[in-house]
């Protein structure tokens, strides 16, 4: 069974499952990097936001042997969990001022996403491209974020650098910025001590481990840690969610180091996950970073 007929199956049996107040259809969102994801939405009649549950991960499952109706289970399962007991307040996003406090950013590759970003205003750096999104905490303890595109510029009657410079000052409060040492990493996943007398690599994200790369453009994280490291430093971009941190003493050569980055991102990162294919280099006495 391919793909587009498992989602097409799974559709047919979560139909049969839900309630008549309760709409199921097949949702193909693009994503990050232009790659293409598809689920299913179930949008509950009275409801104005929809969740929608893409299928890769039970795929996965289907192929390793889970039964159909097991999957359908498992989706409403997820869907009682993550599904909205109430409307958005369309009117919410339609004023500015209501909506700024929650405006952040993230970064991504400008290149992967050059389509998307003819309609996204966007500050370009190095080879990647900085974003606004709007970032709402659920009462169910989810997340919902809104991508900012021309379009909402146009509604709010504002600039890219008036949305900019509000995700500037809500980036820190909402997402702040958090420098973790590798071998505390490692440590905390499998319990792993590396004993050294120095530490040369860190993993910078947000404390939400979510689209914390761009943490790296905060005003004066890069400060902060070549303080830290007290030497300069390469940046390994691992995903779009997290960098590496190397100090320039311990590293190999660049080349190796972009080698080693695009066998990666080839091999074990998610398409809708790779930020870049290059090695950042930051220099201290001047104060810039550049491929």
């Amino acid at each position: 069974m391919t793909y587009h007929q498992f989602v097409n199956e799974v559709e047919r049996k979560v139909k049969g499952c839900v309630a008549e107040n309760v709409m199921v259809r097949t949702h193909v969102a693009i994503k990050n990097n232009s790659c293409e994801r598809r689920g299913i939405m179930m949008a509950e009649k009275g409801i104005n936001i929809s969740p929608t549950i893409y299928l890769e991960e039970y795929y996965k499952e289907f192929l390793n042997g889970e039964p159909l109706e097991q999957i359908a289970k498992s989706i409403l399962a997820c869907y009682e969990q993550i599904r909205f007991r109430q409307s958005w307040e369309t009117a919410f996003i339609q004023s500015f001022d209501d909506i700024k406090r929650f405006i952040v950013y993230k970064v991504i590759n400008k290149d992967r996403n050059e389509e998307l970003l003819k309609h996204v205003p966007f500050r370009e750096v190095v080879d990647l491209a900085i974003v606004c999104y709007v970032l709402l905490r659920l009462n169910n303890g989810h997340t919902a974020t809104l991508l900012i595109r021309d379009e909402h510029l146009k509604l709010w009657n504002v600039t890219k650098e008036e949305v900019f410079k509000e995700a500037e000052k809500n980036v820190t409060k909402l997402l702040p910025a958090k420098l973790s040492c590798m071998k505390d990493v490692l440590a905390s996943m499998i319990g792993l001590e590396e004993e050294s007398e120095e530490d040369f690599m860190y993993v910078m994200s947000n404390e939400e481990n979510s689209f914390g790369a761009v943490c790296i453009f905060y005003d004066g994280v890069l400060e902060m840690v070549y303080q830290t490291i007290r030497e300069n430093f390469y940046i390994i971009p691992s995903s779009v969610h997290e960098v590496i941190i190397l100090a320039e003493s311990m590293a190999p050569k660049k080349k190796e180091i972009e080698e080693t980055i695009r066998d990666i991102n080839e091999t074990q990162v998610e398409d809708e996950e790779v930020l870049s294919d290059h090695v950042y280099y930051y220099n201290a006495q001047t104060k810039t970073l550049c491929m």
